[in-house]
């Protein structure tokens, strides 16, 4: 990809390949399965890239900087924009989900209904209670066929379903029952016949064992920073302690002089070569992104499979996209234009590439070659800043992340019927923008995320499970943001940190304000 012209023609070729992938993955199911392999090898090439070029990146940039004191205030004004930007994100969809309330509903039956469930009037329900254990002493649970979770008295004189507590059912048949006065003496089988629900509360495979606390995601974060085996966190892609691992091998290296300068040269080398790999790899984007797209809606049936379940939750999947959309549209580009001193359009235009590389691999790590490329060669930002900016926030801003999942979090509350105070609300937003800076490295972070945002306001865990049928979607979504977020980054950042003006080819800046802004 060199020069604008050939980044356009390239954009427009991404773009094709995205709507042929979604016309043929969700006309042709099987079709978009069978070449989902194509865009997985794509993915893979874009991920082998990461940490040669994160480490090669970083040492060439803080060997750019020279004085490394410099560095200091490069981290802060960093640090300081992802904090700032991922609090604000929460808050815009912390705003539009109790203002929209996708998960409100008039009656009970719709907001079940929300839930993938349905009311029955009248059915008949044989449960085997064999392995059922007590439950705070008052209560036995039993997941039936992944589709019921039925609750019981201790003497089992009453049947209900675990969300609703629907009382009266009609006890038929019990068997094996010997003394219905002991908790501990559990009957072998249930036949009740009532009004119920049939609705799945199972907790998604995902989900089990992602139990935390923001404090324990961040103490994660801090001692992941210092790994066991530098090479083993290469092999697992764990970014974040390889930045941390560049940062200081790339200051020492400037405090060698002559004997420091053959070291830099070959990293030097090794960032160049990198950056045209990454040149050649484009020229198969528009097909592997394709093939990307195609694949997964192949995987989710097709439009047949996919729209009942956006249609479903629809109110809840425009609110998550409303919020990203503004943030990434109206308090991003405002940033860029008030703090970056950069014009919006043209800044954004060089890095669509990028942008829709974001939206077909859900990665920010995988895009990071080409958010990289598109901020320095075609926006005109610093290679030492981009070098030290870019893979950091691939890494701990999550801008659209955090907004989607304080949005889910009070969604999961509404069609559960649990009401969130202010007090509620105000955890949320901490758990949400702490969770999102400290899930660096974290396998699945954004789930993992999700898990401590619930928990740390005690909403049922299980509700993830009604919005993973459409996460693959609203994760490339956020994920989009997220580099967005990056980009805009590097150029506030830039300037913060008292770096020379960008010149032209990043779009004009905006009139300088008097003074230093840093």
């Amino acid at each position: 990809m060199t020069g604008k012209k050939g980044s356009k023609w390239l954009l427009v070729a991404i773009l094709i390949g995205i709507a042929a992938g979604v016309v043929g993955g969700g006309a042709w199911p099987a079709g978009g399965r069978a070449v989902g392999f194509i865009g997985e090898l794509f993915i893979r090439a874009l991920k082998m890239l990461v940490v040669p070029l994160v480490v090669a990146s970083m040492v060439v940039g803080v060997a750019g900087i020279g004085d490394v004191r410099k560095l200091g205030r490069l981290g802060g004004w960093t640090l300081g924009y992802y904090v700032v930007t991922t609090a604000m994100s929460v808050v815009l969809g912390l705003v539009l989900v109790v203002t929209i309330g996708p998960g409100k509903a008039d009656t009970e039956a719709e907001r079940i209904a929300l839930r993938g469930g349905e009311v029955l009037a009248d059915a008949e329900y044989r449960v085997n209670l064999n392995t059922v254990t007590l439950e705070g002493g008052a209560r036995l649970s039993k997941s039936y066929g992944k589709q019921h979770v039925v609750v019981l008295d201790r003497q089992g004189l009453t049947a209900a379903l675990a969300a609703e507590s629907e009382p009266g059912a009609k006890v038929l048949r019990v068997s094996g029952w010997s003394n219905p006065k002991d908790p501990t003496d559990v009957p072998a089988l249930f036949v009740f016949r009532g009004k119920g629900l049939r609705v799945d509360l199972g907790i998604a495979d995902k989900v089990r064992g992602k139990e935390g606390s923001v404090a324990a995601v961040l103490k994660n974060m801090i001692v992941g920073l210092v790994p066991k085996n530098l090479f083993r966190a290469m092999a697992e892609a764990d970014v974040l302690p390889l930045i941390v691992f560049s940062l200081i091998f790339g200051g020492v290296l400037t405090t060698l002089g002559a004997k420091g300068r053959p070291v830099i040269e070959f990293f030097e080398g090794l960032n160049a070569a990198i950056m045209k790999i990454v040149h050649l790899l484009m020229l198969a984007a528009p097909v592997g992104i394709g093939a990307l797209i195609a694949g997964q809606l192949g995987a989710e049936g097709g439009f047949g499979g996919f729209w009942p379940k956006l249609v479903r939750l629809g109110s809840y999947a425009v609110t998550v996209m409303a919020g990203l959309a503004v943030h990434g549209f109206v308090t991003l580009p405002l940033i860029l234009l008030l703090v970056g001193r950069r014009r919006v359009w043209p800044y954004l235009s060089n890095v669509a590439t990028a942008l829709t590389t974001a939206f077909s691999t859900a990665s920010s790590s995988a895009t990071l070659p080409l958010t990289m490329e598109c901020t320095t060669e075609s926006n005109g930002v610093s290679e030492r800043t981009a070098s030290f900016v870019l893979p950091l926030g691939a890494t701990v801003n999550m801008d659209g992340t955090a907004l989607y999942e304080a949005v889910a979090a009070v969604f999961i509350a509404q069609i559960y019927g649990i009401e969130l105070g202010f007090g509620h609300l105000v955890v949320i937003f901490l758990t949400a923008t702490l969770a999102a800076v400290g899930a660096a490295g974290i396998p699945q972070a954004g789930l993992v995320t999700m898990v401590v945002v619930l928990t740390s306001v005690k909403l049922p865990v299980e509700g993830i499970t009604l919005i993973l049928v459409i996460d693959w979607f609203l994760d490339r979504c956020r994920t989009t943001v997220n580099v967005w977020g990056d980009a805009v980054g590097a150029a506030v950042v830039e300037r913060l940190a008292g770096e020379a003006p960008p010149p032209e080819t990043g779009g004009p800046a905006a009139p300088e304000a008097p003074g230093n802004p840093a």
